[in-house]
């Protein structure tokens, strides 16, 4: 006896028996842990609600409130802003004013319960909270508290503009570079350094150094993107006015403020003053842009205490749930493994009852042995649907490549019969050129027919393909010449091979043919043989109309042609690229094709040594 190669390339992990014994361990295992799991899920989920889950909402609704106050003068309209807030997190969240008043601007649960004692945060964004907002700066003052500095639309639009013609211009001197939009809506371009092509550039003219220098950006205009602003400068001498007077209090010199908010340095503590100074008349210049300081309260909407492990009704009631959760796993999980195992017998048990359906597919559900024999069913139903199809195809072609000439037949004897054309050498050369056709129809299916069966036999034989494509060439040279076609033979390097000479000359001349259909006068034609990395190449090239890229993949189908009203203007059978395919491939060789809309095509065989 031998083994069955099947069974023995599954690995254990997907054997049936494995998999049998890994439920019931399954089984075993949630019965043993079930409790601790309870307890350590319960400790889990309070520690992670507590401590996580609410600082990060508590976060979230902080810095949502903060740009809210940081771009609206006042809390008028923040009450949609708290109910949505404190519907996506589940959370109250209540405004009130920092004055003596202690005013409510806005709740979520304005009739619940009192707020907690302290207050979660000061919403003012003149004086951010840097444990909230660590990427706050050393001023304290939110970035999105633009104030006067905000540009209006017509200064945006021209920063822009500006902001994209230099950063053409960089990417033309070969420097790589990033964009950005500042809160006052100002458009930056920052250079990153210089591109792969630029620094591989600087260094084979420094000799395999590292490319050194910046891009001073005087040639793309950078600084011009930097300008102020009439607004702009209107806002700077404002606050420099406001930093001047502070400084005079001080007796200290007055300093030039940039749009950067950067005081030149100063000796001692003549620095920290003027930094101080700077700081407070931003503030000052702010404070009517931005809304009021306002306390921050966020609390649970129900109990906020955090669930503890007790035996109270709460925890029973959990208990009993999961007691009965494990029994229903373990009826659930045996009574799924055996569906599992059932099933896919009983679909393909029903599947095989009906052969007569074109196509029976059954599900595979598992990855055992059942999973490969359902597998193995499909790939068979697939084979035979695909069969099925082909044969319905190809009758209906054959039909209807057999019509056209048989109706030109009958139609024409019928005319002749009625006396409504004479019967001449005319008609009777009409009759022979029709019968011709379909026994050259006939004969592509028989080809087609002994190459699918396996039964087309070859006689091969050493030859020159050189010898070969000129035959070819002579025999088409005629019908070349009458079309204003040029035909040429070019050969590279020896070109002796093994093969048939009937068929390898009737898969050559196939391709010609189709070429002086699809060629112009004018045009070339061109049959070239060359040795190739994989054996001997023989390529058919053409100048005329080429092929399109959707069409491309179909040209080697039984009766396809590109011209979908099925001319014989235009095209022949539609077989004739399917027997050269089966030609060369009966000779154990390759066909391929390359073909540019309007630049002509070549196809390529490529045939063993």
């Amino acid at each position: 006896m031998h083994a069955d190669p099947a069974r023995a390339r599954l690995p254990l992990r997907r054997s049936l028996m494995f998999r049998l014994l890994a439920a019931a361990l399954l089984v075993a295992v949630c019965a043993v842990t079930a409790t601790a799991w309870l307890a350590v899920r319960t400790t889990a989920v309070a520690i992670r609600q507590q401590q996580g889950q609410v600082l990060a909402d508590d976060t979230a609704v902080y810095r949502t409130l903060m740009t809210y106050a940081a771009t609206h003068p006042g809390w008028e309209s923040v009450g949609q802003t708290v109910r949505d807030l404190s519907e996506r997190t589940g959370r109250r969240i209540t405004l009130i004013t920092q004055d003596r008043e202690r005013r409510t601007l806005a709740d979520s649960a304005p009739h619940a319960e009192s707020l907690p004692h302290q207050a979660f945060a000061v919403i003012d964004p003149l004086w951010v909270d840097p444990a909230l907002e660590p990427s706050s700066g050393a001023d304290r003052i939110d970035p999105q508290a633009v104030g006067p500095y905000r540009l209006s639309e017509a200064d945006r639009s021209r920063l822009a503009g500006a902001a994209g013609k230099a950063a053409e211009c960089l990417t033309q001197f070969g420097w790589d570079h990033r964009a950005s939009v500042t809160p006052a809506g100002r458009t930056r371009i920052e250079v990153t350094g210089p591109s792969e092509q630029l620094a591989k550039k600087l260094r084979n003219e420094d000799g395999d150094q590292a490319p050194s220098g910046t891009f001073t950006g005087e040639p793309c205009a950078l600084a011009d993107l930097d300008a102020p602003t009439a607004g702009e400068r209107s806002a700077l001498a404002g606050l420099n006015a406001l930093v001047a007077a502070c400084l005079e209090r001080l007796h200290l010199p007055p300093v030039e403020i940039g749009l950067d908010f950067r005081p030149p340095r100063r000796e001692g503590d003549a620095d920290a003053a003027t930094r101080n100074c700077v700081d407070t008349s931003r503030r000052e210049q702010l404070a009517s842009s931005v809304a009021p300081a306002a306390l921050l309260y966020v609390s649970a909407e129900s109990d906020g205490a955090v669930p503890g492990f007790d035996l109270s009704s709460a925890n029973a009631g959990r208990i009993v749930t999961v007691t009965a959760l494990v029994l229903l796993v373990t009826v659930g999980v045996t009574v799924l493994v055996g569906l599992r195992l059932v099933r896919p017998l009983r679909a393909l048990t029903r599947a095989a009852r009906h052969p007569a359906l074109p196509d029976i597919r059954v599900p595979v559900t598992t990855r055992d042995e059942i999973g490969l024999l359902t597998a193995a069913f499909n790939d068979l139903s697939e084979h035979r649907a695909l069969a099925e199809e082909q044969r319905k195809v190809m009758v209906s072609d054959i039909a209807h490549e057999l019509r056209t000439p048989l109706s030109t037949i009958r139609g024409t004897l019928e005319a002749a019969q009625d006396g409504v054309i004479p019967a001449d050498e005319r008609l009777n050369a009409s009759l022979l050129e029709e019968t011709l056709l379909l026994q050259h129809i006939i004969d592509d299916l028989q080809d087609l027919a002994a190459a699918d069966a396996g039964t087309m036999r070859l006689y091969p034989e050493p030859i020159h393909a050189e010898d070969l494509l000129h035959q070819v060439a002579a025999g088409h040279r005629a019908h070349a010449e009458a079309a204003g076609i040029a035909l040429d033979v070019h050969v590279e390097g020896g070109t002796e091979l093994s093969a048939d000479p009937l068929r390898l000359r009737q898969a050559v001349g196939n391709l010609v043919s189709n070429a002086l259909r699809h060629t112009s006068p004018g045009d070339r034609i061109t049959l070239r043989a060359r040795r190739g990395e994989h054996g001997l190449l023989i390529e058919v090239s053409d100048t005329g109309t080429g092929i399109s890229p959707v069409d491309l993949p179909h040209v080697f189908e039984r009766f396809w042609r590109a011209e979908k009203s099925r001319s014989r203007q235009t095209g022949g059978s539609g077989l004739g690229l399917s027997i050269v395919r089966k030609l060369v491939e009966a000779h154990g060789g390759t066909v391929s094709v390359a073909s540019t809309p309007g630049g002509g095509t070549v196809f390529t065989l490529c045939l063993p040594t």
